[in-house]
């Protein structure tokens, strides 16, 4: 069983940043890929950042310059550092992983969320 935990969230003001971690139960590595997605009241899922088990980033345009996600394996630990901020940032910021396993295919394990409000 594959427990994803979210911190770091928080009220910030805009043009500020936060770092949000995602810890994992277990190895990361593990992982084929890791990222993380948002949601706004009323809005859909969207992703924000992925990375790949060899490493290779991926980021929505509206993060860009921005946003960059990160890991540090031996902490088993996926990062977000989020700079210049801004309310429409404001969404809470849910950790994914996705592994392919051999008999169900493709699985996508959820953390809780943490929520990030960009305001004055």
């Amino acid at each position: 069983q594959v427990q994803l935990v979210e911190s770091g969230g928080g009220l910030v003001q805009p043009g500020g940043s936060l770092r949000l971690s995602c810890a994992a139960s277990r190895s990361i590595l593990r992982f084929n890929a890791m990222g993380w997605y948002r949601q706004a009241p009323g809005q859909t899922r969207e992703l924000v950042a992925t990375i790949t088990s060899s490493g290779t980033t991926n980021s929505a345009d509206s993060v860009k310059g921005r946003f960059t996600i990160s890991r540090d394996n031996a902490k088993n630990t996926v990062y977000l550092q989020m700079n210049n901020l801004k309310p429409e940032d404001t969404a809470v910021y849910y950790c994914n992983a996705m592994i392919w396993d051999a008999l169900v295919g493709r699985r996508d394990y959820w953390g809780q969320g943490t929520q990030v409000t960009v305001s004055s």
